[in-house]
């Protein structure tokens, strides 16, 4: 679509400024790193096996759940010093969990059947993002004032997963407050991708993404607010499920969510294998499950498909790479030769303007009134909102708390206007009433992620906004599932978002589990040596 003169002229003062910005950046920060290695192979076979095919496993005594833990601590202990992922383990908790799960199963006189249905992930690891409550662990989200806060209990998604019998490692890494897309802050450091150490691994869940993608969990807890479960999954090779919102507790989660925010949020699962995503939604919905029919098969043969190569062409973000375009023509053409099915390709104007409609509508008050607590705020809890404009001068040398990116967020949210225009209420209303139509019960969108595969470190400063094309379902309220579709010849993951009506979280989930064999799936990171390089 060709943008108007006033586009043309904001996108060329956009590009200008990150020019400026990234040269400014090159100048001051500019250094000689070297990332001698990458993660190391995989050395133990427990670690190629879903969570699904673990639990029975363990049920059937073929493996014990104490076996398949120390595998995956021994490969956090691998891996953690590479990518810091974990902030807070309990290994040892851990493992005499497993030992009484062991011996549980032991003593069951019901056997298989009866542990299956009332403990499905019995003896199964977990990773747990570290903004939702697991009791005894830090729960901070890399806040530095707030660096003694600890969980006083289990998130309810925590809960119910534990109560299936999974059991905890620890926690890990996330944005400063949750907030931005890479997982850095000035508690914990910088959490780096597997595939590339030098690229980011998203964010906000970026410690669960640059983990899992490591094999050093199975199965891990995300949440998602602009893209914080899918971009992660995306960079790192994994899945994830951005759920229905609703369906799935947000309670109990650091910082809380204010205003309007519960309706665009959702908790979901993130893992390797396809296969779990839809028993741990079922396990973390709890009784909601019933809400999304997850036991009713999926003939994706009946399904109608459609695909969006792009943004229609916005001014605020960067286009579609080359790479990711012709990878989602790939599962277009597999689509159409394999199922037989037509698959459409649509265009929605309003997209173009996906980053204004999120942030308009994340500005929103609850129905009682109340506006989201500032961002200024929640950086400066348990006392007094911090100054941005003072601690963006402090971090010029180096001493402030904050990180840049949540710094330049509290200002930008102080300049922002409380009241979306009735331009962006227009477009946002007729965005969401032509998707819905366009999906119904029974359709599926394929849609970019992000533009481009896994940015290089602190690189998401100088193209902050390119997270719309996650950030427009959220305030959408669609259940998203992100698939990786193999790697590029860097060696870096790719993948497409797969988005389905309001409820109809099983369509994207079934797509998913086809996708992950006519594409391979999760792919072990690449562990040949890296030489030196200029940032």
């Amino acid at each position: 679509m060709t943008l108007s003169t006033t586009e043309r002229l904001q996108k060329w003062l956009f590009d200008a400024f990150l020019i400026l910005c990234f040269a400014l950046y090159r100048f001051v920060y500019s250094r000689t790193t070297e990332t001698r290695r990458r993660v190391p192979p995989l050395d133990n076979p427990l670690l190629c096996v879903s969570a699904t095919q673990l639990a029975g496993r363990i049920r059937r005594r073929e493996v014990s759940s104490v076996e398949v833990v120390q595998a995956y601590v021994d490969r956090i202990q691998q891996v953690n010093p590479l990518v810091n992922a974990v902030v807070k383990d309990r290994f040892s908790a851990a493992l005499q969990e497993a030992a009484q799960v062991d011996k549980l199963i032991d003593e069951e006189p019901g056997g298989e059947e009866v542990l299956a249905d009332r403990l499905p992930f019995l003896g199964v690891p977990l990773s747990v993002k570290g903004s939702f409550g697991l009791q005894g662990m830090p729960h901070n989200t890399g806040i530095v004032c707030m660096r003694g806060r600890v969980a006083a209990g289990d998130a309810p998604p925590v809960a119910l997963l534990k109560r299936a019998g999974a059991i905890p490692l620890g926690v890990t890494n996330t944005s400063e407050g949750c907030m931005w897309l890479e997982s850095h802050n000035h508690l914990y450091g910088i959490t780096r991708n597997p595939y590339d150490l030098e690229r980011m691994p998203g964010g906000s869940s970026g410690g669960e993404g640059s983990l899992l993608g490591a094999a050093g969990a199975v199965i891990g807890l995300g949440s998602d607010i602009g893209g914080s479960i899918r971009l992660p999954c995306f960079f790192n090779g994994i899945f994830g499920h951005k759920p229905t919102p609703g369906v799935v507790s947000n309670d109990n989660q650091y910082p809380p969510y204010s205003g309007r925010h519960e309706e665009y949020a959702s908790s979901g699962p993130m893992c390797r294998y396809a296969e779990d995503l839809l028993p741990m939604l079922k396990i973390m919905a709890g009784p909601n499950a019933a809400m999304l029919s997850l036991d009713e098969k999926v003939e994706l043969k009946k399904l109608r498909f459609f695909t969006t190569p792009d943004d229609g062409g916005s001014p605020l973000t960067f286009p579609v790479s080359q790479e990711l375009r012709q990878i989602q023509k790939q599962v277009v053409e597999r689509l159409k030769a394999e199922l037989g099915v037509s698959v459409q390709e649509v265009r929605f104007p309003e997209l173009r303007y996906s980053f204004r409609i999120w942030d308009a509508f994340m500005a929103l008050p609850d129905k009682e009134g109340k506006p989201p607590v500032p961002f200024a705020d929640e950086l400066g809890e348990p006392g007094r909102p911090i100054w941005p404009i003072w601690e963006a001068v402090k971090s010029l040398v180096g001493k402030s708390h904050h990180t840049v990116a949540a710094i330049g967020l509290a200002i930008l949210e102080k300049m922002s206007s409380p009241t979306p225009s009735s331009f962006l209420v227009g477009l946002k209303e007729k965005l969401q009433k032509d998707v819905d139509q366009l999906l119904g019960s029974d359709g599926v969108l394929l849609y970019p992620t992000h533009p481009r595969v896994a940015p290089k470190h602190h690189h998401a400063l100088f193209q902050p906004l390119d997270f719309a094309y996650t950030g427009i379902f959220n305030i959408l309220g669609l259940p998203v599932t992100q698939c990786p579709l193999g790697l590029n010849e860097e060696g870096l993951p790719m993948g497409v978002q797969v988005v389905s009506g309001k409820l109809q979280d099983r369509l994207p989930l079934a797509l998913a589990l086809y996708l992950e064999k006519a594409f391979g799936g999760w792919r072990e990171p690449p562990s040949n040596s890296r030489r030196m390089k200029m940032i």
